[in-house]
C-alpha cells in the first residue's frame, strides 16, 4: 500500500475579496512573481455550480500552466467553508498531493464569508500541514463608493478579516475621499495593513526624445508599479495575525461547529457537485465522456441575498456576439456575469461586473458556459411568486413592486440567440 503523504508546513495565503472587487486580479499579479522552479498550487471556490473562474484565471495566463508548475483545481456548487470541513480537506489533500505544491493559494468565493474558512484554517489538524500566511483581501474602490457595497455585511466581513487590504480601482476618489474610505476600513480593522494597488501602465504613445514629460511619468509610474508589486509579492511571507488568533483561540476553546447544508433547490437538470481543473482536463481529453444528451443544462437558486443562475450549452450551439452581450446587459439588477461561450465572434470569455466589461477571444471550449449573480431586493423569482400565498400583504406588495424574473422566459430568450 501506498504511504501517505504528510504535508508540512506548506505556504498557503488567502485572497479573499467582495464579488467583483478584482481577486482574479490580484491572483495573477502573484502567480507572475512565482520562481521558475517552483510548483504552485491555486484553489478557487466558485458560488455558482457552474465553474468558469478557473477557467477565467487559466486563460489569462500567457504560457501554458503545467509549464509554468501551476496546478488550478476548482470547486464549484457552494462555498467550501459553508458545508463541512470535509470538501475542504479533500480539495486541499489532493491539489497538494497530485502536485507536489510548494505554496497554496486559496480563492474562496466572494459571496463567502471568510471568517467561516478562517475558523476552519485554524482547526488542529491544518496547525502543522499548512503555514498560514497574511490573509490578502481585494477592496473596489468603485464599489466602496456605492452604499448598497459599504453597508453590506458581506462586504464589510472581507475587510474586517483581513491583515493585508490591497485598495484598487480608486482613481476617481479625490483625496478627501481617500481619508474617508480609510476611516472606514480602520473602524471595521484597526490592525489592517492597507496597500494602494498600481494603476494600469501604458508606454508613452510617442518615443520622440524631445517629450521629456511623457517619458518621465512613464518611469515614474514604472517604479510606482515595481514597489506595489515587491510589496505585493512580501505579503506571501508573512504570517497572518488574524489566522494565528484564531488557532490560539480554537486550541484553548476546542468546540465542533455544525454548519446546514444549504438546499440546491430549484434545479432543472442533474450536474456533478464540483468542477475541477483534474475534471475538465479529463473531459477535454475524452470528448465523448462529456455527452451533448446532458445539455443544454440550466440551474438558478437563491443565496444570501443574491440570485444565481447559470446556463451549459453544447460546443455546437453558436450564439450571436452582440445580441448576447445586449441581453446580458439588460438582465435587472445584475452583479456579475461570467462565462466561456461560443458566439458568431468565434469562442469569447465574458468576464463582467458593474464597473468593468471584458471579452476576450480563447480557444475552444469542451461546451459553452454561462453564470450571472443578481442582487436581490429588486429581484424576485416568479416561480416562487405563486407559492407564497401565505405571505403577508406587505410581502407580496413588496414582491408585486419589483422586477419579476421569468427563468423559463430567460431561457427562451437565450435559445433566440442560438444562430
Amino acid at each position: 500500500m501506498k504511504n501517505p503523504i504528510i504535508f508540512q508546513n506548506i505556504p498557503c495565503t488567502l485572497v479573499t475579496g467582495f464579488l467583483g472587487a478584482g481577486k482574479t486580479t490580484v491572483i495573477n499579479q502573484l502567480l507572475a512573481s512565482k520562481p521558475d522552479d517552483e510548483h504552485w498550487a491555486l484553489l478557487i471556490n466558485e458560488f455558482g455550480r457552474i465553474g468558469i473562474d478557473g477557467a477565467l484565471l487559466a486563460s489569462s495566463q500567457d504560457n501554458d500552466l503545467e509549464q509554468k508548475n501551476i496546478a488550478i483545481r476548482e470547486v464549484s456548487g457552494g462555498c467550501i467553508c459553508c458545508t463541512s470541513q470535509l470538501p475542504l480537506q479533500i480539495a486541499i489533500s489532493r491539489l497538494l498531493s497530485d502536485h507536489h505544491a510548494q505554496r497554496l493559494l486559496i480563492e474562496p468565493t466572494g459571496l463567502a464569508h471568510p471568517r467561516e474558512l478562517i475558523l476552519q484554517l485554524s482547526a488542529p489538524h491544518w496547525q502543522t500541514a499548512l503555514k498560514m500566511n497574511a490573509v490578502i483581501t481585494v477592496l473596489s474602490g468603485e464599489q466602496w463608493q456605492q452604499i448598497k457595497y459599504r453597508d453590506h455585511d458581506g462586504f464589510q466581513a472581507h475587510v474586517r478579516d483581513a491583515d493585508v487590504l490591497i485598495i484598487n480601482r480608486y482613481t476617481q476618489l479625490d483625496t478627501s475621499e481617500k481619508q474617508v474610505l480609510v476611516e472606514w476600513i480602520t473602524k471595521l480593522n484597526s490592525q489592517v495593513k492597507i496597500i494602494w494597488a498600481a494603476s494600469e501602465l501604458t508606454a508613452p504613445e510617442t518615443t520622440d526624445s524631445s517629450d521629456v514629460h511623457s517619458s518621465d511619468k512613464f518611469v515614474a509610474n514604472k517604479l510606482v508599479a515595481d514597489a506595489y508589486s515587491s510589496t505585493l509579492n512580501d505579503q506571501l511571507n508573512k504570517p497572518s495575525s488574524i489566522i494565528s488568533n484564531q488557532r490560539k483561540v480554537s486550541i484553548s476553546n476546542p468546540t465542533k461547529s455544525m454548519i446546514a447544508v444549504q438546499s440546491q433547490a430549484n434545479s432543472l437538470a442533474t450536474l456533478p457537485s464540483s468542477s475541477s481543473s483534474t475534471d475538465e482536463s479529463e473531459a477535454q481529453a475524452n470528448p465523448q465522456t462529456s455527452a451533448d444528451s446532458d445539455l443544454p443544462y440550466r440551474y438558478h437558486e437563491e443565496q444570501q441575498d443574491f440570485q444565481l443562475a447559470g446556463w451549459r450549452l453544447p460546443a455546437h450551439y453558436i450564439l450571436n456576439a452582440d445580441d448576447l452581450q445586449n441581453w446580458l446587459l439588460a438582465l435587472p439588477n445584475w452583479q456579475r456575469i461570467k462565462g466561456v461561450v461560443h458566439t458568431s465572434d468565434g469562442w469569447m470569455q465574458i468576464n463582467f461586473n458593474p464597473g468593468s466589461l471584458t471579452t476576450k477571444t480563447i480557444d475552444p471550449q469542451t461546451d459553452s458556459r454561462l453564470e450571472i449573480i443578481l442582487q436581490l431586493g429588486n429581484t424576485v423569482d416568479t416561480n416562487a411568486v405563486d407559492k407564497a400565498t401565505e405571505k403577508s400583504e406587505t410581502e407580496n406588495d413588496a414582491k408585486a413592486s419589483s422586477v419579476l424574473i421569468d427563468w423559463e422566459e430567460c431561457d427562451r430568450e437565450l435559445m433566440a440567440l442560438v444562430i
